[in-house]
């Protein structure tokens, strides 16, 4: 292959992955091309794309883009991205990886530009769940304060009926009972 065509592959890889930080690279050995097509439809259905890469173009492209991924450059590589995050990307692929087993292995995950785990990455957060936590954390001391508060006027309250009820009770039978006096008739 001339160099011409290894740099417009290249610029063509780095057009493709300029804004990617989230990937999960793959090694799909042995899978037809219907099913291959099926899963690439079902992926593109869900946000998610499926790129085989030759090993030597995208370790240089991935290291000019800053992306540290080091030991997966053997074999085929497929790279699968697009998924709102990490863990979701992950999800996805793991539940296509359990359906052919033996035709698609994982190699790992990129996770904002740093390689970790597939595993790591399955047990992340989806970027809902990161919100949801984040935003319980911010409202947790607000909640706080507003239950010491309650808690304290609930407990004045109680203690003052509790009180009120024993004044009630202790009070002899009021003169409300008794009849006025009749004015004489005129």
């Amino acid at each position: 292959m001339s160099k011409v065509i290894k740099q417009m592959q290249m610029d063509a890889l780095k057009s493709d992955f300029k804004d990617v930080r989230d990937m999960v690279l793959l090694n799909i050995v042995g899978l037809d091309a219907i099913a291959e097509n099926h899963i690439r439809l079902g992926l593109r259905k869900k946000g998610v794309r499926l790129q085989m890469v030759k090993n030597s173009l995208a370790r240089r492209v991935f290291a000019d883009l800053g992306l540290k991924v080091d030991g997966v450059w053997e074999g085929c590589t497929t790279v699968a991205w697009g998924a709102a995050s990490v863990a979701e990307l992950s999800k996805e692929i793991e539940a296509i990886v359990k359906k052919n087993d033996k035709k698609m292995k994982v190699k790992g995950a990129i996770a904002d530009g740093q390689q970790v785990g597939f595993d790591i990455a399955l047990k992340m957060p989806t970027k809902a769940e990161l919100q949801a936590t984040i935003l319980g954390m911010i409202l947790s001391p607000g909640a706080q304060i507003a239950s010491q508060v309650a808690g304290a006027a609930t407990q004045i309250a109680g203690q003052l009926k509790t009180l009120i009820d024993n004044k009630e009770k202790e009070a002899p039978p009021a003169a409300a009972e008794e009849k006025p006096a009749e004015a004489p008739p005129a």
